[in-house]
């Protein structure tokens, strides 16, 4: 099924919601919410799309303007026009790609290990009442 592909023409607009579970390409023009679960989305060099994607991982070669929440990587070619934001695990833009948003990386398997030393960091604070009490110990000598 990752072979499988979708694509919907230059001469093709749409307004609404796309559910697939295939891969899917869009050369027209598309307005509304993209949802490929975990099939590749992309946008063709003369695609246009203004909503918001979810998929697994998504190439702009044209223009798009809203939100893409990718389960793995974005990526913003050379002859991209993305206006927006993105959540994904890996991002690249290339040279010459018009790129103005925000992203925002998830990196899960790094949150694990740092979820694991935030209990060691209330042992932190209390190192911290520990030397709370020397400056005791430092007014009984005066």
């Amino acid at each position: 099924t990752s072979e499988e592909k979708t694509t919907i023409g230059e001469r093709i607009s749409i307004e609404g919601s796309i559910r697939g579970e295939a891969n899917l390409v869009i050369e027209g023009a598309m307005k509304g919410t993209i949802e490929m679960g975990k099939h590749n989305f992309t946008i063709g060099p003369n695609g246009r799309v203004d909503g918001e994607i979810h998929a697994q991982d998504v190439s702009i070669n044209g223009q798009f303007k809203g939100t893409i929440k990718a389960l793995g990587k974005v990526a913003v070619t050379q002859k991209a026009d993305f206006n927006g934001e993105i959540k994904a695990k890996s991002f690249s833009v290339e040279d010459g790609a018009y790129f103005k948003g925000v992203v925002e990386l998830d990196r899960e398997s790094h949150k694990n290990p740092a979820a694991t030393e935030t209990p060691r960091g209330p042992s932190s604070p209390e190192t911290a009442k520990q030397s709370v009490t020397p400056p005791n110990d430092v007014k009984m000598e005066k």
